[in-house]
């Protein structure tokens, strides 16, 4: 007859909370910072943290799409053009607006690049 080994104790699927998801994922995006490493500390696999992060940029992606809208633009001053992008490269920073070439962009980006 053949034998069975029966493993009993903590169940090996662990709860994560929203905080302890963040936090790890903050970890492992961090500049200098390597994901394996990360995840081999916290004891899971690093595909898990790819996971929250997805799940984490879905869950707040309605917060980079908020709009205001004016009731009564009769007497206001128009506002200066803001920039629709502002890219920060070590010390550098550009800001680009909405209405740029691409051909420029893509020049300048190349350049801050080196």
């Amino acid at each position: 007859m053949g034998q069975i080994t029966v493993f009993s104790g903590a169940e090996r699927r662990r709860r994560w909370s929203a905080d302890e998801k963040r936090t790890l994922v903050a970890a492992a995006f961090a500049p200098g910072a390597i994901v394996s490493e990360v995840a081999r500390a916290a004891d899971i696999g690093a595909n898990q943290i790819y996971r929250w992060r997805r799940e984490l940029t879905i869950e707040h992606a309605a917060e980079f799409a908020a709009v205001r809208v004016s009731a009564d633009p009769q007497g206001s001053t128009p506002a200066a053009p803001a920039a629709a992008m502002v890219i920060e490269i070590g010390r550098a920073r550009v800001q680009i607006m909405a209405d740029a070439p691409p051909a420029l962009v893509s020049t300048t980006l190349r350049l801050l690049a080196r």
